[in-house]
């Protein structure tokens, strides 16, 4: 809900809505979505948009590392951030990170408040395509390893997901997720590309973009030949969709 007004002369009530982001992973991911968040709310003023804590701590353990046996686990840090984000008043959370979905069900246990799924966000948009066939994956090692887009898949339904070979992650789209968050965009880009047009070459009918690095260099201008489906635009998407059911309860602007 969100009031200006409770009578008094110049006096601004806050909202009681917020949405909490857990960001930092990677801080040039974390920007992309909160640019994509504006432009999936439906608003013609600043008051309209979405009430925004964010927290954005990009010092969270690697969790590709952790995944793969390589590093500490990130759960803690995640814990601690979600935990602060309640405290501060979020009553909903989105984390930008598909990675960090791995630990979902220990997140949400954690969660005073409702956590959004970034892969639920794609396999909903998923639902609105007329794709069929196979679906491409590009993502960290460490999301396909752990099979974090595959099993949620399969819970919500029957998708085939097709993901790269050990080849392709390592010459092309892991080096190319490192690239964009060093700040080589070109370099990342090329890199990206070649893994999406394998991908397509063995039969992806379409393509998640299943790390939030990726999208900041792909674009479904990328021109190659499949939708290109960009899963923090999802996650924007779904987070607008909440704020529009908290302003349908009681807005007054």
């Amino acid at each position: 809900m969100l009031s200006l007004t409770n009578g008094k002369p110049n006096q601004v009530i806050l909202p009681e809505a917020y949405l909490g982001i857990l960001g930092g992973m990677g801080p040039l991911a974390t920007a992309d979505f909160l640019m994509k968040l504006v432009m999936a709310t439906h608003a013609t003023t600043d008051q309209a948009h979405i009430p925004v804590l964010l927290r954005s701590v990009p010092q969270i353990p690697d969790r590709s590392a952790a995944i793969l046996g390589n590093g500490p686990s990130p759960l803690p840090s995640l814990i601690k951030g979600i935990e602060a984000l309640c405290k501060a008043g979020a009553t909903a959370i989105a984390i930008p990170c598909n990675t960090a979905h791995y630990w979902y069900k220990d997140m949400a246990e954690a969660s005073m408040v409702p956590i959004l799924h970034i892969v639920d966000s794609v396999f909903y948009h998923l639902n609105t395509m007329a794709c069929g066939g196979s679906v491409g994956l590009l993502a960290t090692k460490g999301t396909i390893a752990a099979r974090v887009y595959n099993e949620r898949f399969t819970n919500q339904g029957s998708v085939n997901v097709l993901v790269p070979t050990d080849d392709e992650i390592a010459r092309f789209s892991g080096p190319g997720i490192d690239a964009v968050k060093a700040g080589d965009l070109a370099g990342g880009r090329s890199l990206l590309k070649e893994a999406a047009e394998r991908l397509r070459d063995r039969g992806a009918n379409a393509i998640v973009m299943g790390c939030t690095e990726i999208p900041i260099v792909l674009t479904e201008n990328s021109c190659i030949g499949i939708p290109l489906i960009d899963a923090t635009a999802c996650l924007a998407d779904s987070c607008a969709s909440w704020w529009e059911r908290q302003r349908g309860r009681e807005a007054v602007y």
